[in-house]
């Protein structure tokens, strides 16, 4: 299980402690340091059902400097997939990868296992 993070992020330290909790083992990547690639976002998108657009950080100030919630529309899939393989703080977190299940985002009752 693969577990993607920003530590300094109050969500995701709140993930992080659900899992311990459950006594869930996982290995930790942090989403900065380590960014997604086009390649493993093109993959988790396709496994997730999820729409491109779930795997945007909204709430972050890089997509707001960047204006996107007036340009992702306008945009492919493949242009948005490009420019979240950019900057590890456009993605949305924290993102949990087990097997083929991937989760966006931290609400504890689709994180217990």
């Amino acid at each position: 299980m693969l577990f993607i993070e920003y530590p300094k992020c109050s969500t995701c330290r709140k993930a992080r402690k659900h899992l311990e909790d459950l006594g869930v083992e996982f290995e930790d990547r942090h989403i900065v340091e380590d960014n997604p690639t086009e390649e493993e976002l093109r993959d988790w998108i396709a496994r997730s059902g999820y729409p491109v657009k779930k795997f945007f950080n909204t709430s972050g100030m890089k997509y707001r400097a960047l204006d996107l919630k007036n340009r992702l529309p306008e945009m492919s899939d493949d242009e948005k997939i490009a420019l979240l393989a950019t900057d590890g703080m456009l993605v949305k977190r924290p993102i949990l990868i087990d097997g083929d299940r991937i989760l966006v985002g931290f609400k504890e009752s689709e994180w217990s296992f």
